[in-house]
């Protein structure tokens, strides 16, 4: 995707360097800041505290993190300890674990000379497989937007929920990555955005696609239903952190009522997510952890002073109670179809199987 009309991905490795840079999510929209990463610290921290986020971006990253901590020494010892002090950061996104049990895969019948090169160059498949991946899901997920009739006749109008774009991935995206193919290919197409509170992920959301240049507009998360009820809304589409067997979704916290509302206006709510964010191990959704955050998220509002420095306001007194879960679970009922780089399936064990029959086994 672009920036200033310029191709680029998220994540940019250096090999020679032995390190990566990221972008600094924590400071968009206000600052584009690329961050070096060149420890296994550095590399646990920026998906930690989110300078990373969405779980195929946080997938390519702790590959790339476990590449980091073996440049020096790259024993058993070691490839133990980095791949426990990564899989640790986050627990909801299965693509983390996904992606640390591949490299552990490649890297472990290795001798420990041979393994750092080997975990830069599988990292790299990665990040490269996430990119060819998530291009695929945009064009099956046009598909199903050139189906749906455009209540005003004219512009095809689409919600989503937190950040699935290519901020969240390495290029291209999981739910905007259709919305962006439509915009390429010339299809009408306007993106309601939600604020996703606590840490208004849809202001990234919204950057991403002024970047590019799609139509959007920013709301509250609680005016979703309001669109939706006074035909305002064609489709909503969102991304996952992990899907079940069983076609249960978690996301982003708030997904969960956009779903219900969608049911209750008849408007078919998309998942789209890539191979890695499937959990065939894990039956449903009462299964997947939920992961529970610091309160000061909720507490502190951040943003810029009118001097443009980076502030943040207390909203609540620091004692306050506050509850801050990260995701919550939409149930496969609610879902009209997963689309993934295979194509689009009911969001069932008997779809999703349909894609991926190897998992049978």
């Amino acid at each position: 995707m672009n920036i200033h009309g310029i191709p680029t991905r998220t994540l940019r490795a250096d090999p020679a360097r032995r390190a990566i840079e990221i972008i600094d999510q924590t400071r968009l929209p206000h600052a584009l800041h690329w961050v070096g990463v060149g420890t296994l610290d550095e590399a646990a921290h920026a998906i930690r505290a989110m300078l990373v986020r969405g779980a195929p971006l946080i997938g390519a990253t702790a590959a790339y993190g476990l590449a980091i901590a073996l440049n020096d020494e790259a024993d058993d010892t070691r490839l133990d300890e980095a791949i426990a002090v990564l899989g640790a950061t986050r627990p909801t996104a299965v693509n983390l674990h996904w992606a640390l049990a591949r490299m552990d895969k490649v890297l472990r019948p290795l001798p420990p000379a041979q393994r750092s090169s080997a975990a830069w160059a599988e990292a790299a498949a990665i990040a490269d497989e996430d990119v060819a991946q998530n291009a695929a899901i945009g064009r099956h997920g046009l598909e199903l937007l050139r189906r749906l009739p455009r209540r005003d006749g004219r512009v095809l109008n689409v919600m989503t929920h937190c950040n699935a774009g290519w901020l969240a991935t390495v290029d291209w995206g999981t739910a905007l990555a259709p919305v962006y193919a439509a915009h390429d290919a010339g299809l009408p197409v306007h993106v309601w955005v939600s604020e996703t509170r606590p840490r208004n992920q849809g202001l990234l959301t919204a950057w991403e696609l002024a970047q590019h240049g799609v139509p959007h507009t920013l709301l509250a998360d609680n005016a979703a239903g309001l669109l939706m009820r006074t035909g305002q809304v064609d489709a909503v589409i969102v991304g996952a952190d992990r899907i079940a067997a069983n076609g249960d979704v978690a996301n982003k916290v708030g997904t969960y009522l956009k779903a219900l509302a969608c049911a209750d206006n008849d408007i078919p709510f998309y998942v789209a997510a890539p191979r890695s964010t499937l959990d065939f191990a894990c039956a449903n959704g009462a299964a997947i952890p939920i992961e529970e955050r610091d309160g000061d998220e909720f507490r502190l509002v951040h943003g810029t002073d009118p001097r443009g420095t980076p502030a943040a306001v207390r909203q609540l007194p620091a004692g306050e109670a506050v509850a801050n879960p990260a995701f919550d679970v939409t149930p496969a009922r609610l879902v009209a179809a997963i689309i993934t780089e295979r194509g689009a399936c009911p969001a069932s064990r008997a779809g999703l199987l349909g894609l991926y029959p190897e998992e049978t086994a």
